[in-house]
């Protein structure tokens, strides 16, 4: 079975106080966009594994200490349900450590895909809570739809704004950030509009109103990836911003625009959303 996993922009990740599990509530609004991995799965019957799932992967790899959440969401759902081994190939075209949620969108898609192949039955309520057992980001990608994303990434109200018609660059220095180091960098105290009513007005309202909390201390760090944000705002975007914890940054443009020249030692998507 074929699946293809999609990646998302933040617009906005507002992080406030953390929670008694560990966690801390954030609030975001998300968009789905159309750079996406490509999936296949074959079912095993008969095939000894030492794990539930073998995945191969291929593009962009995987870093030695990440886990393989294709693998993992085969796992929870082998734990639960009597489904054969199956035998996963993965071509990523979305980098890791970008911001991107490019490992968390392979692994709900790999449980929506064994919920419909192995016709499962399992409701959206149910795969979101497998979700949330492969990441605080997991869950939004059940609907994939754009929403409104706060507590630790569990409640998730679709939003009716579409950006259709903007041309979307995505540009990724390289640089792959932890989660765990973004987190420790974070500035306290600081106080940001929320997010629905900054969103409610166009997108060239959003500038330096619509902020990402990671950006400071990932910029502190990493000059490069706040020089790529100004660049493209020099190119014309009418909001641009780092995604995720980073280190991506993406371009909102009215109008397709050559960005090769600037960005040539860059991973660069550029596309029509």
């Amino acid at each position: 079975m074929l699946f293809s996993p999609n990646a998302k922009i933040n617009l906005g990740l507002l992080v406030h106080e953390q929670r008694s599990d560990g966690y801390h509530n954030i609030e975001s609004f998300v968009y789905p966009v159309p750079l996406a991995d490509v999936g296949e799965f074959i079912a095993s019957p008969g095939v000894l594994f030492s794990d539930p799932a073998v995945c191969q992967c291929y593009g962009h790899q995987l870093d030695e200490h990440s886990e393989n959440l294709c693998v993992k969401a085969c796992r929870l759902i082998r734990d639960d349900y009597d489904i054969p081994p199956v035998q996963i190939s993965l071509y990523k075209h979305i980098p890791i450590g970008a911001g991107l949620g490019g490992g968390s969108t392979d692994g709900v898609f790999m449980l929506k895909a064994l919920n419909e192949y192995f016709s499962l039955g399992i409701t959206s309520d149910a795969l979101a809570s497998y979700a949330l057992r492969l990441g605080s980001d997991c869950p939004f990608f059940i609907l994939n739809m754009p929403a409104l994303v706060s507590g630790r990434g569990d409640h998730i109200k679709p939003v009716d704004l579409s950006l259709k018609g903007f041309h979307l660059a995505i540009i990724f220095p390289w640089i792959r950030i932890s989660t765990k180091d973004a987190y420790a960098g974070l500035k306290a105290g600081i106080s940001s509009p929320a997010i629905e009513s900054v969103i409610a007005g166009p997108p060239e309202s959003w500038r330096d109103v619509l902020v990402n909390h990671f950006e400071n201390c990932v910029f502190e760090k990493y000059p490069v990836v706040s020089n790529i944000k100004e660049n493209l705002y020099r190119l014309g975007a009418v909001y641009a911003s780092m995604t995720g914890s980073g280190s991506a940054v993406y371009g909102l443009f009215r109008k397709p625009v050559v960005l090769r020249e600037t960005f040539t030692q860059y991973f660069l998507w550029q596309g029509e959303l």
